[in-house]
Order: C-alpha cells, then sequence, then structure tokens
C-alpha cells in the first residue's frame, strides 16, 4: 500500500505503548480542508493517518508518536487513549455535514478498501487486541458521532479487525416497543455489559442522560438501524451478545 507524507506539528511522545486503533470520519467539506487543519499547530488536533475521497492514504503523524485525534476519552477503563492508540481519520461529513436530504453522506468503496488494508498493516505491527479496535464515539459517547452508523463495522469484522456477534434470527416484534421502561435489575445488567464490553458507564440501575448516550454509541456501532437511545430488548439483547463475544475474546488473547 502506497502511503504519502503530510507532516502535522500535532503530537508529543506516548506515555503508553500502542494497543488500540480508533476510527474516526472528519466530518468537514473535503479532505483537503481536513488536512489543512489538522496541519495547524494552533488547532492541537492531527491523527496518525488520513484516508481521503479517493482512498488515497496520508501519514500525518509517525506511528511512534502521540496524536492528537481523541480528546478526552475512555475505553476499558483507560484514559489518555491518545498515547495508546493509532489514530484513523476517514474523509467524509457525516452528521456534521449531511446530504441534501438529510441522511449521512456514504463511504465510498475505495475509502473502505484503503481502511481495511491500513488497519491490517497497523494490526500486523502492534499487539492491538479486536476488542480495542473502537470508534470515537464508543470512546467519547457523550460528545462524538463519528464514524458514524453508516461505517460498516460488520465487514471489517469478517477482514480480520475488530469483534462482531453472530446475530440470531430473533424479532423483537411488539415487544421492542413495550420493553422500554425497565426494572431497576434489568437496567443494572444492561449498564454491567456495556461496561464489560468496554463503554465508560456507571452501573446505577437508572435510565440516565449518560447510559443513552452510550447506548446510542452502542448502537451506532452494533444496532445501525436502529439508533434510538432506547434500551428496547432488541438493543438489549444485542449488547448481551457483543459482550459474550468480547469477554470470548479476552479469554484467548489472556
Amino acid at each position: 500500500m502506497r502511503i504519502k507524507s503530510a507532516p502535522s506539528p500535532n503530537f508529543d511522545n506516548r506515555s503508553y505503548p500502542v494497543d488500540m486503533l480508533v476510527l474516526h470520519y472528519t466530518g468537514m467539506k473535503t479532505s483537503e480542508a481536513a488536512l489543512e487543519r489538522m496541519q495547524q499547530p494552533d488547532s492541537k488536533v492531527s491523527s496518525h493517518y488520513l484516508i481521503d475521497e479517493d482512498g488515497n492514504v496520508l501519514q500525518l503523524v509517525q506511528e511512534d508518536k502521540r496524536a492528537w485525534h481523541s480528546g478526552v476519552s475512555k475505553w476499558q477503563g483507560d484514559v489518555d487513549l491518545n498515547s495508546r492508540s493509532i489514530g484513523i481519520e476517514i474523509a467524509n461529513g457525516g452528521w456534521n455535514i449531511p446530504l441534501a436530504d438529510g441522511t449521512l453522506p456514504p463511504y465510498h468503496r475505495s475509502q473502505i478498501d484503503a481502511v481495511i488494508k491500513l488497519s491490517q498493516s497497523i494490526l500486523s505491527r502492534f499487539k492491538i487486541p479486536h476488542s480495542r479496535i473502537v470508534g470515537h464515539s464508543d470512546i467519547a459517547p457523550d460528545r462524538k458521532e463519528d464514524p458514524g452508523e453508516h461505517f460498516p463495522w460488520e465487514e471489517l469484522a469478517t477482514t480480520g479487525i475488530g469483534l462482531w456477534p453472530k446475530i440470531d434470527t430473533f424479532t423483537a416484534n411488539g415487544a421492542v416497543a413495550s420493553e422500554r421502561t425497565q426494572s431497576e435489575s434489568v437496567i443494572r445488567e444492561t449498564q454491567s455489559n456495556l461496561a464489560t464490553i468496554g463503554y465508560a458507564i456507571d452501573v446505577t440501575g437508572e435510565q440516565n442522560v449518560e447510559t443513552r448516550q452510550v447506548l446510542t454509541a452502542f448502537q451506532r456501532r452494533f444496532l445501525p438501524k436502529k439508533v434510538s437511545g432506547e434500551m428496547d430488548l432488541e438493543t438489549r439483547r444485542r449488547i448481551g451478545k457483543v459482550c459474550e463475544v468480547y469477554q470470548a475474546n479476552a479469554r484467548l488473547t489472556a
């Protein structure tokens, strides 16, 4: 894979070894605008890589340095995720710049192919557990939406990048709508499963703002046709499935 150098001054030294991969969309009109911003010292923003609209890969920061792409974030109890991760920005307007009809602008096939090749290359160099391949919205659900529910996480998992649960044929029908108000024990179980996966969430037994934000982030990734923030039956079942897959992966990599 051919990678073009496009250095950014926005980096510093790592405090931890690399054990995470974080995927983003730029949320800007063009890759040129995103690159210009990440090359401006005053922006205090960068990533290791930027994939443009044609699938070309630009390297802004060397992998042994700490790029500034995650901000205030947390995953599996860890903070300072910039020190622990490689960051990939993909040129896409996302929810910042939707299409005229209000929908998300699609990713180009060439971009997804580039993400797969680049990610596989990164995984060959670093010991990154599949449970620590995340989107920006996973690690900062209170403020981020990228790489969005239109990002093909399931496809990436089939190529060895990240995890995806085996989906059964369950259909919730009317039960989904009727179970939006849950008992304290059910809410606690769901919150606990989300925390086991890696999301920063307190187990309170209450459907508070934090819980809705984390549910929304989970749905963006694992239930993209239903991004509601609701703790309905289908979402709870999917959370349980993902939790099982993440726990199994943790046992294999322990």
